[in-house]
């Protein structure tokens, strides 16, 4: 019994015990759990929201991307694009914080020399040794073994391709500015005036540039800079210096006189120079006063160029007198030929094989002149360069004072072959004034008054100098627009000007389709001139409606006319028309190609430049190439072939058709 209530007592109090610590061990276990349970919720409930967020952002991310493709695609081209990616997805998304950490291409990166700069590189340089890695066989392995090195590529080669290009642009560029001031340099050289090179000082010898003429520039010089002292010592009451000065001035013009050369001075020149030097060191002593030498010599300049103006008027009159006028030794050889025509018996008088005259199957030449040596040239070079003269046909026409001398000279030297016959247009009994509206506009007092009163005041004598001209008031001139009226059963015609020379065979003219065009001619406009404004006046009303400033102008000389279509398209009252209107020359000035190209306006076709070559009487740089392959050339302009005033240079090619052992031109003192 002792026993069980000793057992009973230690069951009871182990119960109690026990019950006593379960308590205890639960709440151990809720203070532990409860705070790790808290913060492991908290997180799950962060990460959450961050995932739901992150998601929300990726989505706004995708929109944004695809909206800035759509409208990147529209400006950019597909490598252009290509390169941005690569760039993108080497670098990540764009921020601040890429370029604080420097991850930036090698485009982007900056080098300066500043110390601190060395010193941050240094880790950089390592860093991007250690990105290198070695192969097994210890190669390194660089960009172009990674997996973008195509974009990479692409991006390389594209910026190697603007330096490249911006390199030719700058080194273009530079050979430019070279090129421009090589040509300024050599405008300028050809600016500078020879002679200035070798202007001699009073005062000073110039040894460096010894020229042939160095004494004589330098004794004009003293001569001008005495005059100049001459005009002060008046001014200053200095009588006796002024009367010295005058008299050395007058010993130096007379050695002077006329020469050019030093050869040309007398042994007395020295002696003069240095008198000259001495009287002018005391003037420059007594006299000098800068104002007064600057306004003197300006005031000598200004009568200089007066003078220098004068003449020039003077050689511009003289120029034209000399080539509108005959020389006398052609002259005299039409007065020789004349006389030797009217003392021919009629029968005698007659050219023969006139039955060609109106053959319309032959080839036919006008040609119009009052120049006997000048038209043998033209038919003399087209019948030794023909292939056939038998089929060719000249038709001259003359004026009455030249008529027995064209006809007698063609008797005694007849073209070979060839059929030619003289006409005298003073017998064309249908051209009269009635007809003509030339020859009516010249009976009017204002054109006589134009043409002979030389003094008119109302015009200045360098404004119609130009068109005051003997062949102006001759139908000569003028019959070209008569053509079918002349030879009315011929259906082509070769139009020949007595300055030109005949080099080829001319037969392959009649061959050139016209297109339905009346005239066949080269044309001659260039860059801006040669077109229809530099001949008509387009501030005529008139004139601005009918036709076209730029179109391009033809030359006479050579011209192929089709007479069938001239008929057809009454060419000549096109031409009434207009110089009827132009009574008072208000739509052009006189001449014939002013209204010859506003009558065969839309209707002449142009033929190959070979076939007439112009400019030998005013242009000194044409082509020898040129001249040599031309068919025809021509001497238009003032410096006529027959003309002392000829260029040298061009004269051989008309004088090789002139025989000058001629008795007739022997007699009249004709030579080369």
């Amino acid at each position: 019994m002792a026993l069980k209530r000793g057992l009973s007592s230690v069951g009871v109090h182990r119960n109690r015990s026990s019950g006593s610590r379960f308590p205890i061990v639960i709440l151990v276990l809720f203070s532990v759990l409860a705070p790790l349970v808290f913060f492991v919720g908290r997180g799950l409930y962060i990460s959450d929201q961050n995932n739901v967020q992150s998601g929300y952002t990726k989505q706004n991310v995708d929109w944004r991307e695809r909206l800035a493709l759509q409208s990147i695609k529209n400006l950019f081209t597909k490598e252009v694009i290509d390169v941005v990616t690569t760039s993108t997805a080497d670098l990540g998304p764009l921020s601040l914080d890429s370029f604080r950490k420097g991850n930036l291409s090698a485009s982007w990166e900056v080098v300066e020399t500043s110390v601190e700069d060395d010193a941050t590189s240094q880790p950089n340089l390592k860093a991007a040794e250690l990105k290198q890695e070695t192969s097994k066989d210890g190669k390194l392995l660089d960009d172009d073994c990674s997996p973008d090195a195509p974009a990479k590529t692409l991006r390389r080669q594209l910026r190697d391709n603007r330096r490249a290009k911006r390199a030719a642009e700058l080194v273009h560029q530079d050979d430019e500015a070279t090129l421009k001031l090589e040509n300024a340099a050599i405008e300028r050289s050809r600016a500078v005036d020879s002679a200035v090179l070798g202007r001699y000082n009073i005062w000073r010898r110039e040894i460096e540039n010894e020229n042939s003429d160095s004494t004589v520039r330098l004794m004009r010089d003293q001569i001008i800079m005495a005059q100049v002292y001459i005009g002060i010592a008046k001014m200053k009451n200095k009588l006796g210096l002024q009367q010295e000065l005058k008299i050395r001035v007058k010993e130096s013009q007379r050695a002077v006189g006329e020469s050019t050369v030093d050869a040309d001075l007398p042994h007395s020149a020295p002696e003069k120079i240095k008198a000259m030097g001495k009287v002018l060191s005391i003037a420059r002593e007594q006299l000098y006063d800068c104002k007064l030498v600057t306004g003197k010599l300006r005031a000598m300049l200004q009568i200089s160029d007066e003078q220098v103006r004068s003449l020039k008027k003077q050689s511009t009159f003289l120029s034209q007198l000399a080539a509108k006028t005959i020389p006398n030794a052609i002259h005299c050889l039409s007065m020789r030929l004349t006389i030797e025509y009217y003392l021919l018996p009629l029968e005698k008088r007659k050219f023969p094989r006139s039955e060609n005259l109106e053959n319309p199957n032959l080839y036919h030449y006008a040609l119009f002149s009052d120049n006997v040596l000048a038209a043998s040239v033209v038919v003399n070079s087209t019948i030794m360069n023909a292939k056939d003269p038998l089929k060719h046909v000249f038709h001259l026409v003359t004026d009455k004072l030249n008529f027995g001398a064209m006809n007698m000279w063609f008797l005694l030297n007849p073209p070979g072959k060839a059929t030619i016959n003289v006409e005298n247009v003073d017998e064309f009994k249908w051209l009269n004034s009635s007809y003509c509206p030339v020859l009516r506009q010249l009976e009017t007092s204002a054109m006589k008054e134009y043409y002979f009163k030389a003094d008119n005041p109302t015009k200045s004598a360098s404004s119609n100098l130009k068109y005051r001209n003997p062949k102006y008031l001759s139908m000569l001139n003028h019959l070209r627009f008569y053509l079918p009226q002349v030879y009315p059963k011929l259906d082509k015609i070769l139009f020949l000007d007595d300055d030109i020379v005949v080099q080829n065979d001319l037969t392959g003219l009649w061959s050139v389709d016209l297109h339905g065009k009346v005239n066949g001619a080269v044309e001659t406009c260039g860059e801006s001139f040669h077109r229809f404004d530099k001949y008509l006046n387009f501030s005529n009303p008139h004139i601005s409606r009918n036709f076209d400033p730029n179109a391009c102008g033809w030359a006479y000389g050579m011209n192929m006319f089709d007479l069938k279509e001239w008929k057809k398209r009454d060419i000549t009252g096109i031409y009434h028309k207009w110089q009827n209107m132009n009574e008072d020359r208000a739509l052009w000035k006189l001449g014939t190609l002013p209204p010859g190209l506003i009558t065969f306006y839309g209707l002449t076709h142009p033929l190959e430049k070979s076939w007439h070559v112009l400019g030998l009487g005013y242009n000194p740089s044409v082509d020898k190439k040129e001249i040599e392959h031309a068919a025809v050339i021509h001497y238009n302009g003032n410096m006529k072939p027959w003309l002392e005033l000829a260029m040298t240079k061009y004269r051989s090619y008309w004088t090789k058709y002139i025989k000058y052992d001629h008795p007739y031109l022997r007699s009249c003192n004709l030579s080369e």
